[in-house]
């Protein structure tokens, strides 16, 4: 008996109603990335080993995956490398390319590659699925799409005020309101770090503060001990926990804590900037809101990072993020060229509007028409009138087997096709045709101009 097949986990199928849904929300996603200029580019499913590899930091390194090289791989692995079984140390040798993880790094390469044929600023937009090794859970896939909008070229920080009016306009249209745009600077944190003596322990530190809302503070703190950060050190970013109220009481306190970090008085510079700015043009429906504790798990983050939380009351994680990188395209070679993103997370944007039921009926709309079939004369006779209609952008097919006339209404009801149309040979004889409303049951007898005006 043959094993019933499966799909890995982390994978799915998407039905037609499903595909529907998430095109809604691409397209909806593109059409803003075009309103505000973006470009679109696309770069291969897979990367060359070294291009992806650290540049996200151990945790990200670790969720890549890797692509076996073609033919008998383990040829170049040596005795001594093979008997040690050091996996980071045998991949090298018999993997040289990798799925990618999110589509900024290709584009850092992009960029390098293609630098002679950009204008700068250069503003692309990219939407294309990932891969990452990582734990399925609700929300979490091991194959998800990223839409991404960037803009190298320019350190000007009316870039980050745009890519949050862009958020904005894109939760607008889907009709997704009360999402909460969060915002923190890189800088900042490497400013707590300094001053709390844990410099050189700030990707450590970073990544441990970035769980705080997932994993609670006393989590975060004991992840702090285990990674070697000192108790003086986590006794003195304790205010850090406390932070409350607006965006400008939260920056005063910032203020105090960095008073003696220059880095960190920068990053609060850059921070009071956006906030005065958005507060100045307004958002729609989005809210901006400080939040110290965010840090994204990135390193290539050097500035602004951000995170969009969805409605209160939706158990999500976040379904948006990215943050300025000064220095990405220096990894490839290519020095001094700042860059500023933002992704949507599509797989998660799709829970929250199935949840909270935002999709429009029209989403759903396909076959608008079905002719039954009555046999070779009569499937003709309807063929010339279904070419016809979808000259005229009519969405319309024929049932193709001649099967009791029951089977091809119930088709027609179980996909949802509002009209169906009966010619036979007495609308034959007059050119004419039976459009029955599915909803409503009525029928009425028309000709092609008829037939055509009701459809339309």
């Amino acid at each position: 008996m043959s094993k019933k097949p499966s799909i890995p986990k982390g994978t799915r199928d998407f039905s037609p109603e499903e595909v529907a849904k998430r095109s809604y929300i691409f397209e909806t996603i593109k059409r803003c990335f075009k309103l505000y200029g973006f470009q679109p580019i696309e770069t291969p499913s897979f990367e060359n080993y070294e291009t992806l590899m650290g540049k996200y930091g151990d945790e990200g390194d670790r969720l890549i995956f890797k692509i076996l090289n073609s033919g008998d791989f383990l040829r170049k692995v040596d005795d001594a490398t093979y008997a040690e079984k050091d996996a980071a140390a045998m991949t090298s040798k018999i993997s040289e390319k990798a799925l990618r993880y999110d589509l900024t790094v290709p584009f850092a390469r992009y960029v390098v590659q293609h630098q002679n044929e950009i204008d700068f600023p250069f503003k692309r937009y990219q939407m294309q699925p990932v891969w990452r090794a990582d734990r399925p859970q609700k929300g979490r896939f091991r194959e998800f799409y990223q839409c991404d909008a960037d803009v190298v070229g320019s350190t000007s920080l009316w870039q980050e005020v745009e890519l949050i009016q862009l958020y904005d306009a894109v939760f607008s249209e889907l009709k997704l309101k009360g999402t909460t745009i969060k915002l923190n600077n890189r800088k900042v944190l490497s400013g707590l770090a300094e001053v709390i003596g844990a410099s050189e322990q700030l990707i450590d530190f970073t990544v441990a503060l970035d769980k705080l809302d997932k994993i609670g503070k006393e989590k975060v703190e004991t992840e702090m001990r285990e990674k070697g950060i000192s108790e003086a050190a986590i006794q003195k970013i304790q205010p850090l926990f406390e932070v409350s109220g607006d965006a400008s009481e939260q920056l005063q306190t910032l203020e105090t804590m960095l008073q003696h970090s220059e880095v960190g008085q920068q990053g609060i510079k850059e921070l009071r900037f956006i906030i005065e700015k958005i507060g100045e043009l307004g958002l729609r429906t989005a809210q901006l809101a400080i939040d110290v504790t965010l840090a994204r798990g990135l390193n290539y983050y050097t500035g602004a990072i951000m995170e969009v939380a969805p409605p209160e009351g939706v158990a999500m994680g976040s379904i948006g993020g990215g943050g300025r990188y000064d220095d990405l395209t220096g990894i490839f070679g290519l020095k001094n060229m700042s860059g500023v993103g933002i992704s949507f997370g599509l797989d998660r944007i799709y829970l929250v509007m199935e949840a909270l039921a935002l999709f429009p009926e029209t989403v759903r709309e396909g076959t608008q028409v079905l002719f039954l079939n009555f046999g070779e004369e009569e499937s003709l006779y309807a063929m010339k009138a279904i070419t016809a209609l979808r000259k005229q952008g009519i969405a319309a097919e024929l049932y193709p087997d001649a099967a009791k006339m029951g089977k091809q209404m119930g088709y027609a009801d179980k996909r949802d096709i509002p009209y169906v149309v009966l010619a036979g040979e007495a609308e034959m004889a007059k050119h004419q045709y039976t459009l029955k409303n599915m909803k409503t049951g009525e029928q009425e007898y028309v000709n092609f101009e008829a037939l055509l005006e009701n459809l339309h």
